[in-house]
């Protein structure tokens, strides 16, 4: 069987450039392109997803050490999308770690960048669509049967990939939309939840009996999963106006607003619901209103904007999670089909993305299975550290590399935020437990017999 081109031919690494000389963009694909207000938006959204509306109680078996743990993690999101953004400036390629991995250390570290961070957006929609029916149910009762809870988190994963099929334009009037939607509502909860703050609902600061640095990690295994999307900007570089410039700019602005909205909201949760009934909840924003206000009104509202936000979220997750093969296939690293677009859109990436994501959803809740939320997240915390590790890696070795050609103070700054980032990556490996790591090597080492088909049928 004679192979395609795509496959045959293996694309040439470019030279890396340096800091002083921004590597050339790539050809503008096919499909409009986001600006700096999209691109920011497009990083809130997805990290402002479903995370918001289930972390705090998620994390409240930790107790009030959760919020030392949020504090810490902003800190190291924050300098994840500085790095992005740095990387980003050097190559504005579609693909982001992926991209970043395979320039400074070859096909096989690209390649593990781009399966892990595929699973990574994959198993999230999984995990969203899991929050999203429950508060779902605040609004229509669905979880009195399994059948109906399976339909109604099928339904909420593929009407945002409708929206992606229909074209990148689509995709980002739906981002900006859901973003203001849900951030309005999110905002009066965290500053207006303050002004009816009760200590003695907090409960213990280390309820898990775990110490304060054990407490602390395993809690910030959870949070991290708040914080995926930070790379969305530089994910979709190929796709955002000015890329060099405007790719760092929204990875920091998107990165702050959701920091801002996260640590007031969690806190106002925190202060408002008692701590044994958070660890129970199911839609802790919506027990939150009504504590606040008293009857279900307020916690319908708040249902309908978890709606919107998870909506929001898996659209954009949906995006990315196609950005990754498209990028690894035009390099003959995945099946060319993945590189193929309609209207800017990479089809088979986002149809079989959900696929695999309702397949996911189906098995937990068929299953019965307790927690199905705080598993999903681990697993995502293990398989997004795996690109965050090799992108703050690779510009380490390129300030190693070019370190000559940068002012010392420069260079110094930019090895400290590097370091930074990656350590906060390992910590935050450390924190996802014994079985997430195991589970989500299981699926890392799945894609190496991807690999080796691809590389085997791949003529140099």
């Amino acid at each position: 069987m004679q192979t395609s081109p795509a496959v045959t031919r293996q694309a040439p690494r470019p030279t890396p450039p340096t800091d002083a000389e921004p590597a050339t963009p790539s050809p503008s694909p096919s499909g409009r392109r986001f600006g700096l207000p999209t691109a920011t938006a497009l990083v809130m959204g997805n990290i402002i997803g479903g995370g918001i509306f289930m972390i705090p109680a998620a994390v409240a078996p930790f107790g009030t050490v959760s919020l030392v743990s949020f504090a810490v993690l902003t800190v190291g999101a924050i300098a994840l999308a500085l790095v992005f953004g740095q990387l980003a400036r050097r190559n504005p390629r579609t693909g982001g770690p992926y991209v970043y991995a395979r320039e400074a250390f070859g096909d096989f570290a690209g390649f593990i960048s781009a399966w892990s961070y595929w699973i990574t957006t994959w198993v999230s929609n999984a995990a969203l669509a899991v929050a999203a029916v429950g508060y779902l149910d605040v609004l229509v009762p669905v979880q009195h049967s399994t059948a109906v809870t399976i339909a109604a988190a099928l339904t909420v994963q593929w009407l945002p990939a409708l929206a992606n099929l229909a074209g990148t334009r689509y995709v980002g009037a739906v981002q900006l939309v859901s973003t203001v939607l849900k951030f309005i509502p999110l905002a009066l909860v965290a500053v207006g939840g303050l002004g009816f703050f009760d200590p003695k609902n907090l409960g213990p600061f280390d309820a898990s009996g775990q110490g304060v640095v054990g407490g602390m990690t395993a809690a910030a295994a959870i949070l991290l999963f708040s914080y995926l999307g930070v790379e969305s900007a530089a994910m979709g570089a190929g796709k955002v106006r000015d890329p060099e410039r405007n790719v760092g700019r929204a990875s920091v602005l998107g990165t702050a607003g959701a920091a801002v909205v996260y640590l007031l909201g969690t806190l106002a949760v925190f202060g408002t619901v008692a701590h044994d009934k958070l660890v129970h909840s199911s839609a802790p924003f919506s027990d939150a209103v009504d504590a606040m206000f008293g009857g279900s009104w307020g916690g319908t509202a708040i249902a309908v904007a978890a709606l919107i936000s998870m909506t929001g979220a898996l659209n954009g997750w949906t995006l990315l999670a196609a950005q990754a093969p498209y990028a690894a296939a035009k390099d003959g690293l995945f099946p060319a089909a993945f590189a193929k677009e309609r209207r800017g859109v990479p089809v088979l990436g986002v149809v079989v993305s959900v696929a695999l994501a309702s397949v996911l959803t189906v098995l937990n809740f068929a299953s019965g299975a307790k927690g199905a939320f705080d598993a999903l997240v681990l697993i995502t915390t293990f398989t997004a550290t795996v690109p965050y590790l090799l992108s703050t890696a690779a510009q380490l070795f390129w300030l190693v590399r070019g370190g000559r050609e940068v002012a010392t103070a420069r260079l110094v700054r930019d090895a400290v935020l590097g370091l930074g980032a990656f350590g906060f990556s390992l910590w935050l490996v450390a924190g996802a437990g014994y079985a997430a790591v195991y589970q989500g090597v299981l699926f890392l080492f799945a894609g190496i017999l991807v690999f080796v088909w691809m590389a085997g049928r791949r003529k140099d």
